[in-house]
């Protein structure tokens, strides 16, 4: 392909049955003008017609959107989505379970306990009958489940300060990953309004107020926040709006710079300082 007008095409030097290759020259090859591409591919001998042309350029679209997902599914932010997920399917489970075993170990054996406490006791008897080998069976699988809830919650924490280091900083890293997964991303979280992080977490409570069933909710997941938990009632209102416009802002920070800003964490401690002092006075 020597001809000067193909010379900035796409398809230049491209292999037309690797859809790997087309994918990365379209994603990256440049032009300096529109041009009939179609037709030049046809000239230059790439393509037999039209037809295979934009049936090759669906095949490198496709493929190249298809890497985009995978590489969007493997980042880290993607991976504290997942893991707070699980770290919270598993606590709910383990203690739903603890409550079966509680109720079934305490018509077998004497002094048993509550909780997934109560299952780590049981799990550790030694059954004699069949039903007794079932609910120390089921308690071992309480114990593990309770046990990889915790071991996702260290991964949690071990790894959301390095993937959003303002937002677990300001939030803490469990709080700063559930908002990661309700929104969907890192990305996804700093690219919303204030108003939205404020009631992530509420979606039932927002769609009950829009139907006219129940008041405005002031927040979602934020209210685990020592700055809304802590602060008197009448006043929470005021701190899920300030903390909420301070969290995307260190999302946004974390999102398309990376680097800590203690700054902003200080504009938030003395607001909710301002507000708390109301108060007093």
């Amino acid at each position: 392909m020597t001809d000067e007008s193909t010379a900035s095409g796409w398809f230049r030097d491209v292999d037309p049955g690797d859809a790997d290759a087309a994918r990365d020259a379209i994603e990256h090859g440049t032009a300096d003008e529109p041009a009939d591409w179609p037709a030049l591919a046809v000239d230059a001998g790439f393509v037999d017609d039209d037809e295979a042309y934009y049936d090759l350029l669906h095949e490198a679209t496709v493929t190249a959107t298809r890497e985009a997902v995978h590489e969007r599914e493997r980042a880290d932010d993607q991976q504290l989505k997942y893991s707070v997920r699980a770290m919270d399917d598993a606590d709910r489970v383990a203690n739903e379970l603890a409550e079966r075993v509680a109720e079934w170990a305490g018509a077998l054996f004497e002094d048993v306990g509550t909780g997934v406490g109560g299952a780590r006791e049981v799990a550790e008897l030694a059954p004699d009958t069949p039903a007794e080998r079932r609910v120390v069976s089921l308690a071992t699988r309480v114990v593990d489940l309770a046990d990889e809830a915790a071991d996702c919650r260290a991964f949690v924490e071990r790894t959301a300060p390095a993937v959003a280091p303002n937002l677990s900083r300001m939030a803490g890293p469990v709080l700063a990953a559930r908002l990661i997964a309700l929104a969907g991303g890192l990305g996804d979280l700093a690219k919303k309004p204030s108003g939205t992080v404020q009631v992530l977490g509420a979606e039932d409570a927002l769609f009950a107020h829009l139907a006219g069933r129940a008041p405005s909710p002031k927040h979602g997941v934020i209210y685990t926040h020592d700055y809304i938990r802590n602060t008197r009632p009448e006043d929470r209102g005021s701190a899920a709006r300030a903390l909420a416009g301070k969290l995307v802002i260190a999302a946004r920070i974390d999102h398309y710079a990376g680097d800590l800003r203690p700054e902003v964490h200080e504009e938030l401690d003395d607001r909710m300082a301002a507000i708390r002092a109301r108060a007093d006075s």
